[in-house]
């Protein structure tokens, strides 16, 4: 079935546009063809008691009336003044009622219903409307008055009036005209304003414009980067949920002045400098924004401003753990925290004057870090993941735990298409969660194992630990951008961060959990990338 709604925008204008002329048209004849009808009713009525006046004062009708045998004489008089002044009949009657003259000659010398004229045999002149035989009209009454000033006798003069079918065929040709005319008009002037419309709104139809503006609209919510944009007189006209998210907005903010909603904005200076400000850090409230802002122009004149900004902790969060800064940062924190410690101890021992058990604490501690050293640097042949591993095994200690790598633990070729960075990331990232998967563990010693494996065809890499283990029904969302078991404050982008790098290189996550026992995940990523994988980067 063909919908309304389904009409192109053009011929819905068009159609409209022909309804609005053709009812306005139809109405206004309907008026005119009324008011005409009425004139036309006036003019008979004025034109029949005229000649009713004038009939009337006529001598010979006033002496044919009182006349024996006048009716023949006043016949031909009557005939005169019908042909003269073009009424449809005039009857002539005495005051008896006996009719002197009348269209049909057999009715002459038979009487009239005086009764339908009585105002008329009082010396009264009026007009009525009739339905008699020739259809509706009208009837002029006047009365015969003598030289004495007597009543002898009535004229009525009677006309018809003109029917609408026959006012609308007199002026068939001109209404048809003026039709023609006017629809034409409007049709051409309607598909004109729809051509330009559609031009207007880039040839698109209505729902295909709601359907862009939503689709618009959910995306300008969606975005991470808050925006907000201002009028020249400092209104706002449009905040994203991330702005408001940001700088603490809530209620209704469309429509109000900027600095009534956000007190410490910039925004508006922007309108008074008339040019851009790019990377610009500034506090809003306790909030350490990095924004861009720029001016709004509209044919060279400044009619407004945008800012496009981001929370620059979540930003400077974000680098680091894409960089792996923070991983690298979290090791060397906790080496220094465990040096301050043995240095500690070895500073007491001396002061307690056993400087023999301060040497051998000394060499000891030399002992166990160049073996851990050795073995790390002799197994994984990349000073940054080494680095890592070292750095974990120290924060191991200060958390009271056990990180041990597997003694077929090796590595010596990064996987295609994957750097030093990713690396990084995935097992920094793994092994963090492993430590945090320990925290409300007392019942046991803790402990975390590492494996690294390498062979020609993939580079597998285990975490396990012996934690609290993740409920099943959170297992599938650990790995999605923003969730999070953590304390308040966490971003939840660590394990999202693994997961994308793991699809981007074309390898697989698998995770085992059991509830009071503990967490296994296993990394397996391809040494060489499959062409449908490398395709899809490069797209």
């Amino acid at each position: 079935m063909f919908h309304l709604d389904n009409w192109p925008i053009r011929r819905k204008i068009t159609l409209l546009a022909f309804g609005i002329v053709l009812f306005t048209l139809l109405m206004g004849t309907m008026i005119l063809i009324g008011k005409i009808a009425s004139v036309k009713v006036e003019e008979v009525s004025q034109r029949s008691l005229l000649t009713a006046k004038v009939t009337a004062q006529m001598p010979e009708v006033k002496l044919a009336v009182e006349m024996p045998e006048g009716a023949k004489r006043m016949q031909l008089l009557v005939e005169q003044v019908r042909d003269i002044y073009g009424v449809d009949y005039i009857v002539v009657v005495d005051m008896d009622g006996k009719r002197m003259s009348h269209p049909l000659q057999n009715r002459i010398g038979t009487l009239f219903d005086t009764t339908e004229a009585m105002p008329a045999f009082a010396e009264h002149i009026y007009i009525e409307r009739v339905k008699g035989d020739l259809g509706e009209g009208v009837r002029a009454y006047a009365p015969i008055m003598n030289a004495e000033h007597q009543q002898v006798g009535v004229v009525m003069v009677g006309n018809t009036v003109p029917k609408l079918s026959a006012i609308i065929a007199d002026m068939g040709k001109e209404m048809g005209i003026i039709l023609s005319l006017t629809l034409t008009f409007g049709i051409v002037c309607a598909y004109l304003l729809a051509s330009h419309i559609k031009q207007q709104t880039f040839h698109l139809e209505p729902q295909e414009l709601a359907r862009t503006l939503d689709e618009r609209t959910a995306v300008f919510h969606a975005i991470h980067e808050g925006v907000i944009a201002i009028d020249e007189h400092e209104r706002i006209t449009v905040i994203n949920e991330a702005a408001r998210r940001m700088l603490k907005v809530e209620g209704k903010a469309i429509g109000e002045n900027i600095r009534e909603v956000i007190p410490d904005t910039r925004l508006p200076e922007i309108i008074e400098l008339g040019r851009p400000l790019y990377n610009k850090q500034f506090y809003i409230g306790d909030t350490l924004l990095l924004s861009n802002r720029m001016p709004i122009k509209v044919k060279g004149k400044t009619s407004g401003a945008l800012a496009i900004f981001q929370d620059k902790t979540e930003v400077t969060q974000l680098a680091e753990e894409l960089t792996g800064v923070k991983a690298f940062v979290d090791a060397l924190r906790a080496k220094n925290h465990e040096h301050s410690n043995k240095l500690h101890t070895i500073a007491g021992l001396i002061q307690l004057g056993k400087e023999q058990e301060a040497l051998r604490y000394i060499f000891q501690l030399d002992e166990e870090q160049e073996n851990v050293a050795h073995y790390i640097g002799g197994r994984i042949q990349d000073v940054n993941l080494s680095g890592l591993l070292i750095g974990k095994i120290s924060r191991a200690k200060e958390l009271d735990i056990l990180l041990q790598i597997d003694s077929y633990s090796e590595f010596q070729l990064y996987p295609e298409g994957m750097t030093y960075h990713d690396l990084v990331i995935i097992i920094g990232n793994l092994i963090e969660n492993a430590f945090d998967g320990l925290v409300e563990v007392n019942d046991r010693d803790k402990r975390v194992d590492v494996s690294i494996v390498q062979d020609d065809s993939y580079l597998i890499v285990e975490v396990e630990d012996n934690g609290v283990g993740i409920p099943e029904e959170i297992q599938r969302q650990i790995f999605t951008k923003g969730f999070s078991t953590k304390q308040k404050g966490e971003r939840g982008i660590g394990l999202y961060l693994v997961s994308s790098i793991i699809e981007r290189s074309g390898g697989e996550i698998e995770v085992e959990s059991t509830l009071g026992y503990g967490t296994w995940v296993r990394v397996k990523v391809p040494m060489e990338r499959k062409e449908d994988d490398k395709r899809e980067q490069n797209d």
